[in-house]
């Protein structure tokens, strides 16, 4: 509501306060100083001269540099067209068992995927005995402190069904009528 009423005062009679200030005569700038200008400093003969005038001991100073270019070597490219890694990371078959089909096949080693991550949790989840942190680290390929954060950090979602009400649990109430 308050942009509304702003834009209408902010809008009203534009065109006339436009018209006004186009119509105002311009002010004059105020006059520069004279020594600030550079047409007066370029037309000096004393300053053309000594631009114009070569300085002996600079131009030998100038004959000792010698600057030497040459091209970098020519790298000859493979027609493969393929950009190999420059370092070969070891990788491991992942361990998906069943769920082999949704995931990716070949993990860098002291990494794990996705389905991976949720399966050992849920192991852990269910027989912690069993699944304990340096059994995982030793199965995954992993370092044991990420793994005992990754334990104590994430923890898998528990779905629980809980039974559907009877009929006789719902009591139905009625509206009161209005006498």
């Amino acid at each position: 509501m308050g942009g509304r009423v702003t834009r209408v005062f902010r809008n009203f009679n534009v065109e006339n306060r436009a018209r006004r200030e186009i119509s105002k005569e311009k002010p004059t700038p105020a006059p520069r100083h004279r020594t600030a200008r550079l047409d007066t400093v370029a037309d000096s003969p004393e300053i053309k001269e000594e631009v114009l005038r070569k300085d002996d001991r600079f131009l030998t100073l100038l004959k000792d540099v010698y600057v030497e270019s040459r091209d970098p070597p020519v790298q000859v490219k493979d027609g493969g067209g393929e950009h190999l890694p420059s370092k070969q990371e070891e990788k491991r078959l992942t361990k998906l068992g069943h769920l082999e089909g949704l995931d990716v096949k070949k993990v860098p080693k002291g990494k794990i995927s996705l389905v991976e991550a949720l399966t050992l949790l849920n192991n852990h989840k269910l027989q912690p005995q069993i699944w304990t942190a340096e059994k995982i680290a030793a199965e995954y390929s992993l370092e044991l402190k990420e793994v005992n954060s990754l334990l104590e950090f994430f923890i898998p979602f528990a779905v629980q069904e809980f039974p559907k009400e009877t009929k006789k649990a719902i009591t139905s109430r009625k509206p009161k009528q209005l006498t």
